[in-house]
């Protein structure tokens, strides 16, 4: 059952993304991370947001039509779980898709599943 939630964790994230609120509402607030574009490890929901607003002056075109995790692979171990998919960035115009590798470790607390790492990697 709890790879069934860890799973169903990831899905609702991206289906909440756009609305930041949300979004971050799936993460807890001292989760690090690892991403392609970022120049190390970064810690805590205010690093993320100033990724988030790196990213929005450097983006080029327009922004994905759908972001959809695929090939989930859950574990948990009690209150500890990890995740493991790809996630796929499509676009309205000729640009192919971007894919990324994804292994997310999450917690549970009070009975919800908050991720705790990220980390993504683009492929090429």
């Amino acid at each position: 059952m709890s790879a069934d939630q860890l799973t169903t964790t990831i899905t609702d994230l991206y289906r909440s993304l756009g609305d930041r609120q949300a979004f971050d509402a799936h993460l807890h607030p001292d989760l690090t991370f690892w991403e392609s574009d970022a120049d190390g490890l970064l810690s805590g929901l205010g690093a993320l947001d100033d990724l988030r607003d790196r990213r929005a002056t450097r983006t080029a075109g327009s922004p994905p039509i759908a972001v959809v995790p695929e090939h989930l692979h859950a574990d948990a171990w009690g209150d500890i779980g990890l995740v493991r998919y790809v996630l796929r960035a499509r676009f309205a115009d000729a640009r192919p898709d971007e894919c990324f590798r994804v292994t997310d470790v999450l917690r549970r607390e009070a009975g919800t599943w908050r991720i705790v790492h990220h980390h993504a990697e683009a492929v090429r």
